[in-house]
Formats: C-alpha cells, structure tokens, sequence
C-alpha cells in the first residue's frame, strides 16, 4: 500500500467535509480529502435541491389551479405531464452538482484519495486498498443515509427512498409513504400537487419534527386536506399482492380499509454513515446509536485528534449547521490541541410543505413550562395570509416568563421560511419580547401574525408579574 502523511485528513466530501478541508488548508496545514461515493453532496444531488424542484413544479400547477375562486377561469384543465417534470427537476438538479464536481476539479493535486476510509488507530487511517495514511488530526464527516425499516422491506423492488425517487422517468397513480417527517412531508405534497394519490403513515404521532402539540394538530388539519395523514398508523398488513403493495390498516373512523398502491417511498429519516469506519479502533466513545461523542462548541470527540462534522453526528441535520460544524472542526484539527470553543449558532429548522413548517431555539418539550409563556397566532384570520389564500397555520412563541427573553418557536403556516429567519436572528441577538415589538412590523404582511404571537406572549408575561404592559400600537384593523 502507499503511505502518506499529512496534518489534517477529512473523511467525507459533502458540504460538512469540504468545509473542513478548506478551513484546514487556509490554515496552513497539509490536508487530505478522503470519499467513497458520489461526489456532489447530499443537499445538492437528492436532497435540498431537487426536492424543493419538485416542489415549485407541483405548487406552481396547485396555485395555477387554485386560481378559480379568485374569477380566473380555465384553470382547472391544466395538468402536469410527470415525465418532463421529472426531467426538468433532473436537469436543474444536475446544474447544483455541476458547480459541485468543479470544486472538486479545482482540488490541488494529490489532495483527494478515493475509497472507502477505515481506522486502523487513532492516527492511521486505511483507505481501499491502496493507501495508508498517517494523520496527525482526522475529522469524520461521512454523512447519512435513507433508513429503511425491515417490515418495509417486503416490498421489494416496489420499496423505493428519497434517493431513488428522482431517478424515476415517470410517476405511478398511487404511493404509500411512511413516515411523517420533513422529507416525507415535503415529496409527499408534491407528488399529491401533482396527481398522485398518496397515503402517508407516520409513527407515535410525530409529525415534521414538532413537539408542540396544538402547532402539530394545526399542521396536519391542513395537510389532511390534499392527501391521506395518519401521524399514529396501526397498520395490520404489510404484504405484495399479484406484484402491488398492499396495506390493511385503520381508519381514522376506527374501520379497516385495505388498500393496494403502485410504490411505497420509505421516507423514515436518515442515519449516519459510520459502520464502515471501523471506529473501534478510534480509540474514542461513541454512544449507544454508534455515534462518537464529541463538543458541539468544538465538534472534538472527547480529548482526542479526532473530530466530527455534519450529518454524521446524528444532532442538526441542516446544510447551514453541517457547513458551520465543518468549518469549525476543520478549524480545530488545524490548530490542535489549542482547539477552541465557539457559541453555536441558534438552531432552526425549516420544513417547505404548505404550511410551511419553522422550528427555532430550544426545544418545547425541554422549556420549564412553569417559567415559560406562549404567546399565538392564528393565520386563518390574518389579512396578508387571506389575500394570498394561504390563511391556515398555527404560530406559538415562547419567552422566559418573568424576563420576557425570547427562548423558542414552533409554527406552521405561510411565509414560515421568513418568519422563523426573523425569529432565529432575535435569539440569536438574545432580544426580549419588548425589544422585539419596538422593531417595525409593516402593513399588511404576514409578519403582522409574528407580532400578533409576541403580543400575546408579551401580555402574559405582564400578567405573571401582575404588572400593566407598555402601550403599543396595534395593528391597522387587520
């Protein structure tokens, strides 16, 4: 086998592992880049990207056709031709991955090593079967993949991921999707846009990640409008009937249906890609999903050389925390052991179905609620979302009771994508609900429903304290 030596070697190139790598070599030290697979990115080739090009296709006929009630006439003729949607998203999708591969291109010569990388020690890592390399520092940054659960693997070649989903040339009349989380969500409504009869089991009730229940609820009373929801599925049969999926369940009604459907799209979350990395011989604790245990303010797995990044570390699974991780552990394996702690940056998390879906700051169900307020918001009433006929979704907001210091958010509605950007950069600058409402809030918007849910937490925070709020002006009757 070759041996090379180097200061730094990055085993991963997504966006988590090109960060570090670039951060190493801006420091000055001798780096290498370390991948198995495709090169491109999970957002770029089956993630982020071609999802939300499914998803403007089939909200853009949705919107198209929804067009009627305002006196557009025609509307409803319009269908989607699915082999040239599916193109089309290809197309563009190649176009993301194209800038990708010319990053890649540009890697100076010598610095990217292909195969699968396992660990032999702390410092020595065996790259396919070719190369051995001692690394001063490692940073892991393999990401993750689709899981697939074993009772779904009875269908078969009918059982396909998120990643399959973009290869296909056309689309099917019926999909069975599990799973009720961000991924599932989003192919979900779009495929249900684009004429595709879709039932959806999620698990446990868990729905886009949000652990505020009345937010929950709100979410899925609109969702269960376009197409079949189960949050709690109680399926009774799971089986291949003549070639087709066939699925045996409850009702909401509590009846038993059985229904046969073209595809199942296992959409259950994705899971890091660590197994092949022989982390045993790591010399590092890992936990009881196999995952290293590591500092999020320095992404360093204990006191050891070693550091993690991105989607591999099983805690924010989002392009932005996966390139801020990268940077920062590529930072710290530069400089190490003079590794270095930084604040984190607000978490949030963003779900692009309609509703939309914002997720910011610190967990509801970990908040103390005896020493929390939740102020809400109801978009059914509020005016911009009327106009745009987007007026479903539920916004809560949640401060420290008795110092109005915004700590949270859970919301669906429209426009989240915005809403939840506002809300992450007033934690983030650590704001109080009064500091909040004295910024301007424009007429009409529906940033006027954010002000509404900091009004009203405001109001119970002043009730806490049995003192009188601060005059504010309200808004322009709408």
């Amino acid at each position: 086998m070759n041996e090379i030596e180097v200061d730094v070697a990055v085993i991963g190139a997504g966006t988590a592992g090109m960060a570090a790598f670039r951060a190493a070599r801006l420091a000055g030290v001798s780096a290498v880049l370390i991948e198995s697979g495709e090169f491109g990115t999970t957002c770029a080739r089956v993630g982020c990207m071609p999802s939300k090009l499914l998803l403007a296709a089939a909200n853009g006929l949705h919107d198209a056709q929804a067009l009627a009630p305002r006196g557009i006439e025609g509307t409803h003729e319009l269908d989607a031709d699915h082999a040239r949607v599916l193109d089309y998203v290809r197309r563009e999708r190649d176009s993301f991955v194209k800038s990708v591969l010319a990053e890649i291109d540009a890697l100076p010569d010598g610095s990217l090593l292909r195969g699968q990388a396992r660990f032999e020690s702390p410092t020595r890592l065996a790259v396919g079967d070719h190369t051995r390399v001692a690394a001063k520092r490692i940073v892991i940054a393999t990401g993750a993949a689709p899981t697939v659960p074993d009772e779904l693997k009875v269908f078969g070649d009918t059982l396909i991921t998120s990643d399959d989903l973009f290869e296909l040339r056309t689309l099917p009349k019926r999909i069975a999707v599990f799973g009720a989380g961000p991924i599932a969500l989003e192919l979900g409504q779009a495929l249900a846009r684009l004429g595709v009869e879709i039932f959806m089991f999620g698990k446990s009730g868990h729905v886009a990640a949000l652990s505020d229940k009345p937010v929950r609820d709100a979410l899925v009373a609109a969702l269960a409008d376009e197409f079949h929801l189960d949050a709690d599925a109680k399926l009774d049969e799971m089986s291949l009937r003549d070639g087709k999926p066939f699925l045996r369940f409850a009702s909401a009604e509590g009846e038993t249906r059985a229904e046969s459907f073209d595809l199942v799209l296992a959409a259950t979350g994705r899971a890091p890609n660590l197994k092949p990395l022989a982390l045993e011989n790591a010399g590092i604790d890992l936990n009881e999903k196999g995952v290293p245990r590591f500092d999020e303010t320095t992404m360093q797995c204990g006191k050891s050389a070693i550091f993690v990044a991105g989607d591999c570390d099983g805690t924010r699974p989002w392009l932005h925390d996966a390139a801020d991780e990268g940077k920062l552990a590529g930072d710290n394996a530069a400089r190490f052991p003079d590794v270095r702690a930084v604040k984190r940056k607000v978490p949030f998390s963003l779900v692009f179905s309609e509703p939309q879906v914002a997720i910011v700051g610190a967990s509801y169900d970990k908040l103390d609620k005896q020493m929390t307020v939740t102020g809400e918001a109801s978009f059914e009433n509020q005016g911009r979302s009327r106009v745009m006929r987007q007026n479903r979704g539920l916004l809560h907001v949640y401060a420290d009771a008795k110092t109005g210091k915004l700590r949270g958010a859970q919301g669906c509605g429209p426009a989240m994508e915005h809403l939840g950007h506002l809300l992450a950069w007033a934690l983030q600058l650590e704001l109080t609900l009064d500091e909040a409402l004295k910024l301007p809030f424009y007429h009409p918007v529906v940033e006027e429903g954010l002000r509404s849910a900091l009004k009203d937490a405001d109001r119970k925070c002043y009730e806490e304290r049995s003192e009188t709020p601060p005059s504010l002006p309200s808004a322009a009757g709408c």
